[in-house]
């Protein structure tokens, strides 16, 4: 599996509010932008000789250390820092968070060292090796993408795909480049919820084969359009269809990245689907009801997200058990706003009319409050 680029850490208009570890004065020596060297820190010859020929593909240059002490003077100058699956310790203090590279025995222990060590992309070799080339050579060259921001349900139906809609939504209408995008494959498809099966544009089927990088502007006029912002669904029919390759997801949303000031994925719940797309996320909001059950499987939920900054949103509804905040304070997140319960929302998502639903005051509102939080506004 391979994973997407890491959200910028030099500012940009893409960032979020808060900058990221990395985005202080530079700890090591000073090297001009568009340095060609690649950091990699492993011990582990296997994969040091993967990663070898993927840098010489890309006509950068590679700088291997065993550990990370001796990775320390050469960190922040880098273009790219690769921790090897070998590297079990913290990266230095206020270090930008590094894309943990290993190999396909690795296994699921990779995804929970990475959220351990607090690195921010994970990239599997040999299959991540195009994704990787490529993150590399954009390295040197950084450029400024927009937000990718992740929404998924604390349990089951939480709401997360309608909280997806109303933000993306209400970013439309405040002029913000926005797109939608559904992370779910068994989710029957988002498009049922906006009355748009019908629309013309691409689906996630017809990206299967997509390989390299996407250019952002063929794939943002190809895509299908409705409530003034353009999606990516999975078709919302009974024909079937065997998913994409995590790699297609991660061209798919770089080139969304940057394309788009700001990037709403509804993400499910599912083990391989989190992988897929959150942890191609610069942000996540975290959605659950005020029940007791809810926060203690969103308090599990959190074990399996990227270790980017999260927060939650609470499903309010009449006569709840526990309030908002209690609810935050027990998953330990903080709270970006408290949904509404709106009469017959249910029935509006099954009958295509959640952006309708959305148009009520008190959900532009929740809207606008989550928005400028910092969770999804694009700086």
């Amino acid at each position: 599996m391979s994973r997407h680029e890491l959200p910028a850490r030099r500012p940009g208009p893409g960032d979020g509010l808060l900058p990221g570890p990395g985005s202080g004065a530079s700890a090591g020596p000073w090297l001009p932008d568009g340095t060609s060297e690649t950091l990699l820190v492993t011990g582990f010859e296997l994969l040091r000789g993967e990663v070898e020929r993927i840098v010489a593909a890309t006509g950068g240059q590679l700088r291997t250390v065993g550990n990370l002490k001796e990775a320390a003077p050469f960190w922040e100058a880098a273009a790219a820092v690769l921790l090897g699956s070998d590297i079990s310790e913290l990266p230095p203090r206020g270090r930008s968070p590094a894309v943990l590279v290993g190999l396909n025995e690795d296994g699921d222990r990779l995804w929970h060292l990475a959220a351990a060590i607090g690195a921010e992309r994970v990239a599997v070799l040999p299959g991540a090796a195009t994704w990787l080339a490529e993150y590399l050579s954009r390295s040197r060259t950084p450029e400024p993408g927009g937000l990718v921001l992740g929404i998924v349900g604390g349990c089951g139906g939480a709401g997360s795909s309608t909280a997806a809609v109303w933000l993306a939504h209400a970013a439309a209408r405040e002029g913000v480049r926005v797109l939608l995008v559904d992370g779910d494959p068994w989710g029957g498809g988002l498009e049922l919820a906006l009355a748009a099966e019908e629309t013309a544009g691409l689906r996630w089927p017809d990206l299967a084969d997509a390989s390299g990088t996407i250019d952002p502007r063929q794939l943002a006029d190809s895509l299908p359009l409705t409530g003034g912002f353009p999606f990516l669904s999975w078709p919302g029919n009974k024909q079937p269809h065997s998913g994409v390759d995590p790699e297609v997801v991660a061209c798919v949303l770089d080139a969304a990245r940057r394309g788009f000031e700001l990037v709403v994925v509804d993400i499910g719940r599912g083990r391989e689907t989190l992988r897929s797309f959150a942890w191609d996320c610069d942000r996540m909001i975290v959605v659950a009801p005020s029940l007791l059950r809810a926060a203690v499987a969103t308090a599990r939920l959190l074990q399996d997200l990227p270790p980017v900054e999260t927060v939650l949103v609470v499903r309010g509804r009449p006569g709840a058990a526990l309030d908002a905040e209690l609810v935050a304070e027990s998953v330990g997140l903080p709270l970006a706003g408290i949904m509404p319960d709106v009469r017959r929302a249910a029935a509006a998502t099954e009958n295509g009319r959640l952006l309708d639903a959305g148009r009520q005051r008190k959900v532009r509102r929740f809207a606008g409050r989550v928005l400028d939080f910092g969770a999804g506004r694009p700086a």
